[in-house]
């Protein structure tokens, strides 16, 4: 008998069987066996294996592929399940971190024409699979499918290094690390094997696939961490599960754990689907995709699908989970008024836009030190001339109100004020150029919703796009005449940031702007269907429409930086610009939330998210959208305390590289210091300093350093937080 209850799971797809199951369970055991890997009864035996009947698993999850296929699939399910337990076995219960890493990077050598000789299971299984599975890809196949693999392999260390350490990850890190870690990247990769649906390399990265993706994949994992918790959790001592991670930040007990993290699956579900009926069609047109290409997204989508419905019913009937006490419902679906009015559902609709709000704002945890740049005086001059000479507080044709800004709102704003405190060693020319960037992003935002957000116009904001991009020559070729004050101060800004710039950095900078800009139509079609975002989606495009990526960009790209590429993409690397992202989008959605709710009908708030994903009032909203800044830089802490100084030593970082590193992480923290900073003393936003609305000591000097006693006390960033009690424990 568990010791919780599986939740009402919601279930809108049915599960199918392939007929070929009995075929993938005979070949199966006896590949097994050839690979050795019930040869330790520690880790596998072939009762065990019979009872984890994985050719079940991929029989329900793949139903339509014929035999041979089925076979494929199902070893590479064995050899990912085996991979993971031998893991633990070998590496996590004895915490050898070392032999660990060395095992991971030899497996990179058998996804390759002529790898090693196999000295293990896992080796000898992958050395098999690989020849028998590539061919009949393309290369941009094969090269994602080796990149999700990887990050299957390589992200264990992730879990080990947080049961070295007895460290539970904050909800917005476990999320993207369970993706990377959980391998449902990889199934998705497979389903485009088993089901002649590979995606057209021009599409496998666009918003639509990407969300199809990343959503199925949470979905899977969450799924897979309710019914593994006592396992995972409770005999094996694993720290990595969405239940715990709830426990331990919301400080709630396990049934209501659960029910947050169902809901997440729910919302997440809703998603998938959401993207699916609204995003794809969309995307269809907007890219002239051929029938042919169609039918390949419609098939990944409908094997997504059955994945998930399969997936479910393997749980329920493999040994290695917890047993669901609730049965589905009908042909294995369950789908009731709860799961299609609650997150995600038509709660995420039923927004009524300009209502009043008024909450009491928390001071954000900064243990970081603003420092002012010396031309910041200059800057503020020179800024207010730029945007008048870019025309920002022009009239606009067919805009009902005189135009966005007036010069008095701008000096309000202090931009300068902004970029002094983020690029405090700027030279006076420097210092102008960020200024003005901030102005025309701040500008541009307001914009949108101004010429196309009203008129519900997306078709016209997507040609605005379009133009603007004409403004960002890689090669720096002349571009068109402007038309309005965003293409005048992009035409501006452009040649004078890009041309100091290598031909490849001023391409990835490119790249960085365009995300911004593409986040403003997402925001846009957010609006045309009174949406409220889904809280995963909603994060992660929040780094986009805030600029973050622009300006970390702009960062990583700067002269001098010895710092190889490579490093950029290290889960070390990634953590940490991903933690400061999100501080600063947050600490943006604190202090704008009356702003954007009140006066302006805004769904995009990190506040009016959290409200609607749990069903609570503003003001525990605030709360934990404070709890969650302030675990993400309590992260940004530790990486860069601990786990950057361990990767340096382990690649054999010279000086040059740890310089140039520790300048990078400086900056970092110049950037969220200042953006705190900024917050308290412009007049963007109504309300002034924010109030304390805990009773918490609080010091703060003139240089913006500070710290609440409250938030050095363990056991968590959001003890004692609470969400509304109510049926199913937190609604």
């Amino acid at each position: 008998m568990p010791s919780y209850e599986l939740p009402d799971f919601y279930l809108p797809h049915p599960p199918r069987l392939n007929p070929h199951l009995e075929t993938a369970r005979a070949h199966t055991r006896a590949w097994a066996a050839d690979m050795g890997m019930l040869d330790d009864p520690d880790i596998w035996d072939a009762p065990r294996l019979e009872a984890m009947d994985y050719g079940l698993m991929c029989a329900y999850t793949h139903p339509d592929c014929p035999a041979a296929e089925l076979d494929l699939i199902t070893d590479w399910y064995v050899w990912v399940f085996y991979f993971d337990d031998h893991f633990l076995e070998t590496f996590k219960r004895s915490r050898d971190l070392k032999g660990a890493q060395a095992y991971l990077d030899r497996l990179d050598a058998f996804m390759a024409d002529d790898p090693p000789e196999p000295a293990n299971p896992v080796e000898r299984g992958l050395a098999d699979l690989w020849p028998r599975t590539v061919p009949a890809m393309s290369p941009s196949w094969r090269r994602r499918f080796v990149r999700v693999t990887r990050d299957l392999t390589q992200e264990s260390m992730w879990e080990l290094f947080h049961i070295e350490r007895d460290a539970v990850s904050n909800p917005i890190e476990y999320v993207e690390e369970r993706r990377k870690v959980g391998g449902a990247p990889w199934s998705a990769a497979l389903v485009e094997h088993a089901a002649g649906a590979e995606l057209p390399a021009r599409l496998a990265a666009s918003r639509p696939v990407r969300v199809l993706t990343e959503s199925f994949a949470d979905a899977v994992h969450l799924r897979n961490d309710l019914f593994s918790y006592e396992r995972e959790v409770r005999q094996e001592g694993e720290l990595s599960n969405c239940v715990l991670v709830c426990e331990r930040f919301f400080g709630c007990d396990t049934r209501q754990a659960v029910q947050i993290t169902n809901d997440l699956l729910t919302s997440r579900l809703h998603q998938f689907e959401h993207t699916a009926l609204t995003e794809l069609p969309q995307l269809f047109t907007d890219e002239g995709v051929s029938p042919e290409e169609q039918g390949r997204v419609l098939r990944y989508v409908g094997g997504l699908q059955d994945w998930q419905a399969g997936g479910h019913a393997w749980h329920t009937a493999s040994s290695r989970y917890t047993r669901a006490v609730r049965p589905a419902g009908p042909l294995g679906m369950n789908v009731s008024r709860a799961h299609l009015t609650g997150p995600g559902g038509l709660r995420n609709h039923s927004r009524t836009p300009f209502t009043e709000v008024s909450v009491r704002l928390p001071q954000p945890y900064m243990p970081f030190r603003v420092r002012d740049n010396p031309h910041l005086e200059a800057a503020r001059a020179v800024d207010v001339a730029w945007c008048a000479e870019m025309g920002f507080f022009d009239a606009l044709p067919g805009i009902p109100e005189t135009a966005v800004w007036t010069e008095s709102e701008l000096v309000g704003f202090d931009l300068a004020l902004c970029a002094s405190g983020i690029d405090p060693d700027a030279s006076a020319d420097g210092l102008v150029l960020a200024t003005n960037w901030l102005a025309w992003g701040t500008y541009g935002d307001d914009y949108y919703p101004r010429v196309f957000g009203a008129a519900r116009d997306l078709t016209g904001a997507k040609l605005a796009n379009r133009r603007l991009r004409r403004f960002m020559p890689v090669d720096l070729s002349p571009a068109p005449a402007p038309a309005n004050p965003v293409e005048r101060g992009l035409a501006d800004l452009w040649p004078r940031t890009a041309g100091p710039m290598p031909e490849e950095s001023r391409r990835a900078f490119r790249i960085a702007v365009e995300e911004m800009l593409d986040s403003w139509i997402w925001e846009l079609a957010g609006h045309a269907e009174n949406r409220v975002p889904d809280p995963i989606d909603y994060l992660e495009m929040r780094r986009r429409t805030f600029g973050s990526d622009m300006t970390m960009s702009l960062a990583r790209l700067a002269p001098g930086r010895h710092i190889p590429a490579g490093l950029y993409r290290t889960r070390e690397f990634l953590g940490m610009a991903d933690a400061a992202q999100d501080y600063a989008c947050l600490v943006n959605d604190l202090f704008s939330y009356q702003k954007e709710i009140q006066f302006e009908g805004e769904l995009h708030n990190a506040v009016l998210v959290v409200q609607t994903f749990f069903d609570c009032d503003p003001q525990q909203g605030v709360a934990i959208v404070d709890a969650l800044l302030t675990s993400r830089m309590k992260q940004f802490e530790h990486i860069t305390a601990v786990d950057l100084p361990v990767l340096l030593e382990r690649i054999e970082a010279g000086d040059a590289v740890r310089e140039s590193v520790a300048g990078y992480v400086t900056e970092l923290q110049d950037w969220m210091a200042a953006i705190v900073r900024w917050h308290q003393r412009t007049r963007r936003y109504p309300g002034g300093a924010p109030a304390r609305s805990t009773p918490v000591r609080w010091t703060q000097g003139p240089t913006g350093l500070g710290t609440a006693t409250a938030r050095l006390a363990p056991p968590g960033p959001a003890a004692g937080v609470r969400v509304p009690a109510g049926p199913g424990g937190i609604r």
